[in-house]
């Protein structure tokens, strides 16, 4: 690392040691890292299928948009149950158990923070998870591997086994809303911390980008550590243009967590 990103990785650790209430916000960057690749970017899933086919009203109105739908979900989860966690993944869980995470928000619906062995309660996934199946009107949840089954074997329109509502993936689609009660926690976590720690995002997805933004105006120190810089940049505390996993390392091994 040169000496500058050096120097700002000191100033993480010195804001690290001096927190007490800790939100870390993570994006597609931290699992890029673990070989998940961006789909938002050249080569990935949304460079090969249209966006506007995969949207939530599409998928509950069509059958045939339910089985595009359907089929990039199992490419999706491939990828997905591929990867492993990272160094970045592992060190926010020393966060934990050194007693100074209150909150993981993550953009990412690859399931690796609680592979990795942060809490699931302490786990926000804003934008759902690929590793469940849930029902569209009453919220159950299901397991994927046989729901998938069914599809693959010719049923695009799997029903609540309760209800009888769709089955979908438990993410969330475009066009589809945020869900409510996550949102409303992430805004409270992120007024009554004293540090938020942005890694792997670039920021421009709202709502979630907006976080950052409540918890600086609230008084917390704001860190960014990603690749490229961001628009944020210019009123975080520290920032650190780097790879996430061998600078959140270097973070937890000089404090010793």
């Amino acid at each position: 690392m040169s000496e500058a990103i050096q120097t700002n990785v000191s100033a993480a650790v010195a804001a690290i040691r001096n927190a007490n209430r800790i939100v870390v916000f993570t994006g597609a960057g931290i699992s890029t890292e673990s070989g998940i690749p961006d789909f938002r970017s050249p080569g990935g899933i949304w460079s090969k299928y249209d966006p506007r086919e995969f949207t939530y009203q599409r998928f509950v109105e069509s059958e045939e948009a339910r089985a595009k739908i359907w089929k990039m979900s199992a490419e999706t989860h491939k990828v997905l149950t591929s990867a492993d966690p990272n160094p970045a993944h592992y060190a926010i869980v020393s966060l934990e158990k050194a007693d100074k995470l209150a909150c993981l928000i993550t953009q990412n619906i690859d399931g690796l923070h609680q592979r990795a062995g942060t809490s699931e309660e302490k786990v926000l996934e804003l934008h759902g998870t690929a590793l469940y199946i849930k029902c569209l009107d009453c919220g159950k949840r299901y397991e994927r591997e046989p729901i998938a089954k069914r599809v693959a074997d010719g049923d695009y329109s799997p029903r609540c086994d309760d209800c009888k509502g769709l089955l979908k993936s438990a993410t969330i689609s475009f066009g589809q809303s945020m869900p409510r009660e996550k949102m409303e926690r992430a805004y409270a976590e992120s007024e009554s911390c004293d540090l938020f720690i942005v890694i792997g995002s670039s920021l421009v997805v709202q709502p979630a980008a907006s976080l950052p933004l409540i918890a600086k105006k609230n008084g917390a120190v704001l860190m960014i550590i990603n690749r490229d810089p961001t628009d944020f940049d210019q009123l975080a505390d520290v920032v650190i243009n780097a790879s996430a996993g061998e600078t959140m390392s270097m973070v937890v091994e000089t404090l010793a967590l």
